[in-house]
């Protein structure tokens, strides 16, 4: 009989131990885009290993990482994890001002919300709690600030990224960078972050420009479509390109002392995965992490590439 009274007493604690766990337990929603292209491949990349490294690290927290192509697509997968019982929300949006709506709705059940790289034109600060991003602005100014102080007479063609508000302050902070310069700007196209695209692009520039000294493809990705248009055409006249981001085939580029990429500015997709532990820190620990948190848009050169060069990454 007492033998079955400790073994009933040890199970009712083991129940009620379970009951206890099963009410803390923490899930927490990821809402990225999907990869389209090499930023958002590190996007995806940084968001599955940190949400298996937050779930090994706490057993009472439940990662959900869910990928999409557009802003319909992502609308209904916030819906679709605010459905699963999430307690916060880590989105990166394809495109803000069309998601506002469903982050709101998320936002006024009481959850946590975290923004990612992308804000809502308005500057809307009332759709989230946590914003974590790159220093756009800055990493327009600082490809802009190189441009001006290295060749200062440069005629410049740019190729833009998406019509979205990152963009525009790109573009504001290179307007910035260069301003007071003689630097010349002769043409903004979109390339919409893609090889192909920004391939397509440089192609209509070197026809309709014979003289480029400088170009600012603002993202990575595109410096590849860039370079491969200008080896096809056979120009040498294009003195470098600037990209942006710190994708480890520029990185390499530029510490191999590459003349046509001689430095890249930086804009890690890593940052989903600083958002996402800075959520589970505050729900798990209770630790105050409201605000915003602007990571710097560091100039690589030859002499700093090293400690920016990560072979294993897939961007």
């Amino acid at each position: 009989m007492r033998r079955l009274l400790v073994g009933l007493a040890a199970a009712a604690l083991a129940a009620t131990m379970g009951t206890a766990l099963a009410q803390d337990k923490k899930t927490i929603g990821v809402s990225i885009p999907a990869a389209d292209h090499g930023w958002t491949a590190g996007v995806v990349y940084h968001a599955e290993r940190v949400a298996k490294k937050l779930m090994e690290e706490h057993p009472n927290l439940n990662v959900i990482v869910k990928t999409s192509p557009d802003p319909a697509s992502q609308a209904n997968a916030v819906q679709d994890l605010e459905t699963q019982g999430i307690d916060a929300l880590v989105i990166l949006p394809t495109d803000p001002d069309p998601l506002v709506n469903a982050i709101k709705e998320v936002k006024a059940k009481g959850k946590f919300v975290a923004l990612v790289d992308r804000a809502p034109s308005n500057n809307d600060d009332s759709v989230r709690d946590l914003y974590v991003a790159g220093n756009n602005p800055a990493l327009g100014e600082v490809a802009g600030k190189y441009i001006a102080e290295t060749t200062p007479n440069a005629e410049v063609v740019i190729i833009r990224g998406l019509p979205i508000p990152i963009d525009q302050q790109r573009q504001d902070g290179f307007d910035k960078g260069i301003d007071g310069s003689a630097v010349k700007v002769l043409d903004r196209q979109y390339g919409n972050w893609s090889r192909d695209d920004a391939f397509k692009v440089m192609q209509d520039y070197l026809t309709k420009y014979p003289k480029i000294d400088v170009v600012w493809a603002q993202d990575d990705d595109m410096v590849v479509g860039v370079l491969e248009a200008i080896q096809q055409a056979k120009r040498t006249d294009i003195q470098y390109i600037i990209g942006g981001a710190g994708s480890k085939d520029m990185i390499k580029k530029v510490a191999d002392g590459d003349k046509m990429v001689p430095v890249d500015v930086l804009y890690p997709p890593a940052m989903v995965g600083t958002a996402m532990e800075l959520t589970a820190a505050g729900l798990i620990d209770q630790v105050p992490v409201n605000g915003t948190y602007i990571l710097d848009a560091t100039l690589v050169t030859k002499d700093n590439a090293e400690q920016f060069y990560f072979p294993d990454s897939p961007f």
